[in-house]
């Protein structure tokens, strides 16, 4: 299934009231109506998306992506195994010039 494209219309207060019937047919499209009040943004009106297919698409996604980690301030690797702690062994014996 393609994308849907979705089409914003900024409307002011003043002008959604005049032509209410106009803007929700045009939200029933597919349009997402933006209400402003002296140029801000203040509401929006968008067509109401299937929520049942938008939660199982979203656990679908998620099935098998999340871990279970018991302890969650332990170390996963061993300190031996962390390099970027270790100085090399030139360095190890010099002093660090300020």
């Amino acid at each position: 299934m393609p994308p849907k494209i979705v089409t914003t219309a900024d409307v002011s207060v003043t002008t959604l009231r005049q032509n209410l019937p106009e803007y929700l047919a045009q939200v029933e499209r597919g349009t997402r109506v933006r209400i402003t009040n002296r140029g801000r943004v203040i509401a929006e009106i968008t067509p109401p998306m299937p929520a049942e297919d938008t939660a199982a698409a979203a656990r679908k996604r998620l099935t098998g992506s999340l871990k279970r980690y018991d302890a969650p301030f332990e170390s996963v690797i061993a300190a031996s195994e962390w390099e970027m702690n270790e100085m090399p062994k030139a360095k190890r014996g010099a002093k660090a010039n300020p």
